[in-house]
């Protein structure tokens, strides 16, 4: 029988790096800037991160503190995400490259770079699989509240997480509030919608959009370490990502730009992702198949809905994807 009590907590589990994906994509997508490289981020990030992890480990020894294990892996994640969103912004807003190049490019890098640099760890621990393992530090990471295990069901299904799964949903609500709310909020997105008249009016244009796509990045990146950490167990492999990050980029259309719903979304797609492991198909491997489309299904049925109802309010930003030439204002 279908579990739900197991069910749930899996599906967020699985939810958090698309939540995190979604919410660094749609600031990112505000200010206009189309970033097609979130994946090659998530990338970046996470081997970041682990390499962080990898050396504190490495020289911590007996004087391993959990505070520490947190922190270096963070910061090397967050410093790795915000170097790739300098660079996309270097060559879409400065040099005015083509955005879809760009951030196809910056994918390619990314899966590259993770690649390179996790091979080479592997190598250095001499491990007998095709694996690196930070136990140490990924359980400093799924610490859960003490009283948890006490609290019954309802500990189980809200209370059972690490710490980034908060993380993620308080910047989801934040983004979400300082876009709709706040005045660097309506300049942000009337860089989105015109930046012509937004320049015009005496906004900053280059600086929003450095500003909104390397916050984006650093938030996204988060989402890779979070996979590796949390989700994986402290366990990186080579190409063990799989579409998140491309399916984070389709979230952002499924919740018509709106962080405050990537939370639902994100969670309803983690639980799609994963609800063939609860649907007895016995051994017709085609029906399991089937199951796993179910995401992006969904993603297109929402799309050609949005597409029929034709509202502003739920069309992506005006300028999104189009270089700025202030010269041709």
């Amino acid at each position: 029988m279908f579990n739900f009590v197991t069910f749930f907590p899996r599906a967020v589990v699985q939810s958090v790096p698309l939540l995190l994906g979604c919410t660094g994509e749609t600031i990112s997508e505000k200010s206009g800037n189309l970033n097609l490289g979130i994946p090659g981020v998530m990338y970046v990030g996470a081997i970041s991160g682990v390499i962080g992890a990898f050396l504190y480990e490495q020289k911590s020894g007996a004087n391993f503190n959990n505070f520490l294990a947190v922190l270096i892996p963070t910061l090397a994640c967050l410093l790795g995400s915000l170097l790739m969103g300098l660079l996309y912004c270097f060559l879409t807003v400065s040099l005015r490259a083509n955005q879809n190049v760009t951030g196809l490019a910056m994918t390619t890098f990314g899966v590259g770079f993770g690649n390179f640099f996790g091979g080479s760890l592997i190598k250095l621990t001499g491990s007998d699989v095709p694996s690196i393992a930070l136990s140490s530090t990924s359980l400093a990471f799924t610490k859960t509240l003490p009283f948890a295990s006490k609290a019954g069901v309802i500990g189980k299904l809200f209370l059972s997480y690490g710490f980034l799964t908060y993380v993620a949903i308080a910047i989801a609500i934040i983004a979400s509030y300082v876009l709709k709310r706040t005045r660097t909020g309506l300049e942000l997105r009337a860089v989105g919608e015109n930046p012509a008249t937004a320049d015009a009016a005496g906004i900053n244009t280059t600086k929003y959009k450095y500003f909104s796509v390397c916050i984006g990045c650093m938030v996204a990146g988060l989402g890779g370490l979070y996979y590796v950490m949390d989700y994986a167990n402290g366990v990186w492999s080579n190409d063990a990502f799989g579409d998140r990050g491309w399916l984070a980029i389709a979230l952002v259309i499924f919740t018509i730009w709106r962080p405050n719903l990537a939370i639902f979304a994100s969670m309803l797609f983690g639980g799609l992702y994963i609800l063939y492991l609860y649907i007895p198909t016995g051994t017709d491997l085609a029906v399991k198949e089937l199951y796993k489309m179910l995401p992006y299904v969904v993603t297109i049925l929402v799309l050609i809905a949005i597409s029929l109802r034709d509202k502003k309010e739920n069309q992506p930003p005006a300028s999104l994807g189009l270089p700025y030439f202030r010269e041709e204002r």
